[in-house]
């Protein structure tokens, strides 16, 4: 699947900005950009290497321009904003913008085309630039400046950050093909660039300073940055011909030398081709032939799979640019992006990952980013395992399957029941109706879980909706699960019959024909939220056809909301249209109107599910799903982003590709809609 922007689309540069592209190494590191060729946030550059993977995430090449004169006259391809604003808009050079896995620009300026292909190599902080250009004129003199730095990936530089150590690297007859350098703040990193062809020419202005970053500006704070450029590359293109040219950047244990490269001109070709080729493995694994929509979310469900360095297993990144892996999100987003994708290996590796972090029943919620023990405040994502380790078993299901379910997950499955039903951490216990309580005073353990200083934007203590489906479920897979390893079943599904009377008296809002959203003693929220699907949509579900239907009905009128599902009915006094600006009003809008990404798939699957499966019933599914194709020539390019205004035209916002947005559109139109 490839994405294509051509010149009458890339021409505005205010216009572009914010469709961005990215690509992952598989190790937590990333790279991204503006289809423009221009950076708009701080979360982006060539190589933002994962130092401990997947986590000490540090920019190390924000990106290189291009400059070029021919016949007298000055060609400047850079594409970027800085303090003013001040616009230098290569991007009227462009003529083509493709995505397909690696990311390509393609200008024409005087006599030459410049194809510039990134490619981020899989399994490495190593990213490679391919220069194809092509002169029908008189020779050209070209120069690649590339803007180093070293900060953290949510940070940003000042002149005065900036200092490195650095020497030319020469080959073995000393001829300059490289450059290393040092960072002053970490001597335990060395970063090398090398290259094929030219000469290293020292530079008079050593920053690119104040670029700015409208993302940032957006969120109004200054969105400033600078970065180090100590040298140029410059090399001549000969008169009507043609020339290969690669630059490779890398990152490298600080305490032993860059060994000698020795590469050719089409070496970072040859990278991209390689990462084309496990691209496609992946989509024949899944197998969805020539399915556009399906191979492109394959291709975009990758991205969030990483190596775990502390476990040597793989693990989910909940989402780009910024999050690491967290449980609730990693459960939720699980189906798509390993069964759906046909990906077992990783998707035991990753049930593996989270059982070994469980705690007082809990599976863990973050593991933050600076080493120490992972964070705990979640009721739903112990939950969500079950449902998880249910999915596993449908997609595979041989004995060999239940067998490794048995050794490896079966007892910790045991385990959060157990403290469930007896109570744990968070004010997470079982009440005497069997229903699951949780939360008090500044807790927030549930998705809907802000939290700044002393407020919590959305406590939702007590017994909230979803939660009480999700307990519901997980009894009934662990009585499947206790008769298919000849354990006693009774007391789990015992339990379940009593979990699904009291819900039923409990839960079920006559007046608004829907479920309240938490039950907390005689107080009942009757919010209109979208928890309430997962009443419906689980395999398991309490509730009868009619109340599913209208469940389904209230969701589809108040909360459908182009690409997603908004977080708060828009009759609600507290809703919030639009997530926008400094951090208060985001969190504020979060979860009271914002629509989410992820809730598309419970949504879908209820609806087809009161439905019948019917082929009307797909066919709607299909439409529901149509906002979604077109958000993918948005926001980030191929990926579904984490989520979107409540109200229209709904612009996406927050990170720019979720994990779980991703995997339960994926989940939901394999299972729903193609089955």
């Amino acid at each position: 699947m490839e994405f294509h922007f051509k010149r009458e689309q890339l021409s505005d540069f205010q216009a572009n900005i914010r469709k961005e592209w990215a690509m992952t190494n598989g190790l937590g590191g990333y790279a991204g950009g503006s289809v423009t060729g221009a950076c708009n946030r701080t979360h982006q550059g060539y190589l933002i290497a994962s130092l401990h993977s997947p986590v000490e995430r540090f920019l190390i090449l924000s990106k290189t321009n291009e400059r070029f004169v021919q016949n007298g006259i000055s060609y400047d391809l850079e594409t970027s904003q800085h303090l003013g604003p001040i616009y230098r808009e290569g991007q009227r050079y462009l003529t083509d913008f493709i995505y397909n896995g690696n990311v390509t620009f393609v200008y024409q300026a005087g006599d030459l085309e410049i194809r510039k292909q990134l490619v981020l190599v899989h399994g490495q902080n190593t990213v490679a630039i391919d220069y194809e250009i092509t002169n029908s004129g008189e020779v050209a003199d070209f120069t690649i400046t590339p803007l180093f730095n070293y900060r953290e990936h949510s940070a940003s530089s000042t002149r005065e950050d900036l200092h490195f150590s650095h020497k030319v690297a020469t080959s073995p007859v000393g001829k300059p093909y490289g450059l290393v350098l040092k960072p002053e703040k970490n001597p335990n990193i060395k970063i090398g660039v090398a290259f094929t062809a030219g000469i290293l020419q020292e530079r008079t202005e050593l920053y690119d300073a104040n670029m700015q970053y409208q993302t940032e500006v957006d969120n109004e704070v200054d969105g400033l940055d600078s970065h180090y450029t100590p040298y140029d590359i410059v090399f001549p293109v000969p008169a009507h011909g043609s020339m290969h040219f690669s630059l490779i950047c890398s990152v490298a244990d600080g305490t032993r030398d860059f060994p000698h490269i020795s590469f050719y001109a089409d070496t970072a070709r040859l990278l991209a081709d390689t990462k084309l080729q496990y691209l496609n493995e992946l989509l024949v694994q899944a197998g969805y032939g020539q399915d556009e929509f399906a191979n492109t979310l394959v291709m975009a469900a990758d991205q969030f799979l990483a190596n775990r360095a502390s476990t040597g297993l793989k693990t989910v990144l909940a989402g780009l640019p910024w999050f690491t892996d967290w449980g609730r999100d990693t459960m939720i987003a699980f189906s798509g992006l390993t069964l759906a994708t046909r990906r077992f290996q990783e998707a035991r590796e990753i049930l593996v990952t989270f059982a070994k972090y469980i705690r007082h029943g809990l599976v863990p919620n973050m593991f933050p980013d600076d080493g120490q023990e992972p964070l705990y405040n979640t009721v739903d994502a112990s939950l969500w395992y079950f449902y998880a380790v249910d999915q596993y078993l449908r997609y595979t299901g041989d004995s060999s399957d239940y067998l490794f379910v048995e050794r490896e997950l079966y007892p910790a499955l045991q385990e959060i029941i157990h403290a469930y039903q007896n109570g744990t951490d968070f004010s997470i216990y079982m009440e005497e109706d069997g229903l699951i309580h949780a939360g008090s005073g500044l807790d927030q353990v549930t998705w809907m879980d802000v939290r700044v200083g002393d407020w919590v934007a959305t406590p939702r203590h007590g017994k909230p909706v979803e939660i009480n489906a999700l307990w519901y479920n997980a009894l009934m897979v662990m009585s499947e699960l206790a008769e298919q390893y000849h354990d006693d079943a009774t007391p789990y599904r015992d339990l379940a019959g009593t979990v699904r009377k009291s819900f039923l008296e409990e839960f079920w809002n006559e007046a608004d024909q829907c479920l309240y959203d938490v039950v907390d003693g005689d107080t009942k929220d009757a919010s209109i939220r979208p928890n309430q699907i997962y009443a419906v949509s689980l395999p398991h579900s309490m509730l009868g056809e009619e109340q599913a239907a209208k469940v389904v009905e209230t969701v589809q009128t108040k909360l459908v909301a182009g690409p997603g599902i908004r977080s708060l009915s828009p009759d609600h006094k507290d809703y919030h249209p639009i997530y926008l600006g400094a951090l208060q009003k985001r969190d504020e809008a979060y979860h009271q109107g914002t629509a989410w990404g992820f809730l598309m798939g419970g949504f879908i699957s209820a609806y087809v599910k009161v439905h019948g499966h019917t082929p009307e019933a797909k066919k709607q599914a299909l439409a529901f799903l149509e906002p979604v194709r077109e958000h993918l020539y948005e926001g980030c390019i191929g990926s579904i982003s984490e989520i979107f205004d409540g109200d229209s035209p709904h612009t996406c916002r927050g990170c720019y590709a979720q994990a779980w947005s991703v995997g339960e559109v994926l989940r939901c139109y394999v299972e729903d809609i193609l089955d």
